[in-house]
């Protein structure tokens, strides 16, 4: 009698997560659907090369014109910035706390930067705005009240933690016995470290590098509120600019009529956005492949 009871709660938690998996891959499908149906309404009044290449972007002003480049240059220029800060920092933060930090530095610095990851996106977008804005205008006179600079600067810290603590995870899963064989053959800990315990933990650290620049890149609030709402081709960080998401969160407030061209904008470039966090994830999928074969 116990063991049949045993039997059905196994099976009642196998249908529960059995249920929780096909949502999830239903909730993808859902999404994938409304994207593409959306998308394939807005690009049967708007070329697709138009909207690929286009340079400019107006799809509220009485000329429309539907060239995402703008928004493309603006998303990947805040990124850029962030990743700049985020990937070096967030690697040597790994490597400290793996290799050289004793047990009870590290049990007390990895909570903490952790604690950075908690914080509300909006805190931070009002402290590039508020905070870091002012500071960098007192050595960056050209520097605009929006800005690239300012928000990448702060999303790069706000990333840091995700890229420190999945680094040091991956960094903890190298097998103590490469570092020993290291050290034994005469290497030292810079040269075991480098030379053994990064390349072994590559696919940890490529994976959390994509999921830093999939965070980047997705990031909504600290955009809308420091970077500015101007779409302009532009590589200079000092102007001010338009992120994708910015866009959306900007047309979801009520600025175009449900149904028109314009709102339709919003999920063609959700639907850009889509295909970009995508092929990231392939390419993270074919780093762990490829480390994985060179380091089983």
């Amino acid at each position: 009698m116990a063991r049949t009871r045993q039997d059905r709660i196994e099976g009642v938690i196998e249908w529960a997560l059995r249920a929780c998996a096909w949502a999830s891959v239903l909730v993808t499908v859902g999404i994938l659907a409304i994207l593409s149906v959306e998308t394939f309404r807005f690009l049967r009044d708007v070329s697709p090369f138009e909207f690929l290449f286009g340079t400019v972007w107006t799809p509220l002003f009485f000329q429309e014109s539907f060239g995402v480049l703008p928004l493309v240059a603006g998303t990947l220029l805040v990124s850029a910035i962030a990743l700049a800060v985020a990937l070096p920092a967030g690697l040597l933060t790994a490597v400290y706390l793996s290799e050289y930090a004793p047990p009870k530095v590290r049990r007390s610095v990895k909570p903490v930067l952790e604690v950075l990851a908690g914080l509300p996106t909006v805190v931070y977008g009002y402290f590039a705005l508020l905070a870091v804005t002012p500071f960098l205008q007192q050595f960056i006179p050209g520097l605009s009240g929006f800005n690239a600079l300012s928000p990448g600067l702060v999303m790069g810290v706000m990333i840091l933690p995700l890229v420190s603590s999945l680094s040091e995870d991956a960094l903890q899963g190298v097998p103590r016995g490469l570092r020993d064989a290291s050290r034994a053959l005469g290497a030292t800990r810079a040269q075991t470290t480098l030379g053994v315990v990064l390349p072994a933990a590559m696919s940890g650290i490529s994976a959390a590098a994509v999921l830093a620049v999939s965070r980047a890149i997705g990031e909504t609030m600290i955009v809308a509120i420091a970077a500015g709402q101007q779409p302009r081709l532009t590589l200079n960080p000092l102007v001010p600019i338009e992120t994708m998401t910015a866009y959306i969160v900007q047309v979801s407030l009520g600025d175009a009529p449900t149904g028109t061209l314009a709102y339709r904008t919003i999920f063609a470039v959700g639907m850009l956005l889509f295909i970009g966090t995508f092929s990231l994830n392939l390419v993270s999928t074919w780093l762990r492949g490829r480390y994985r074969e060179a380091y089983p």
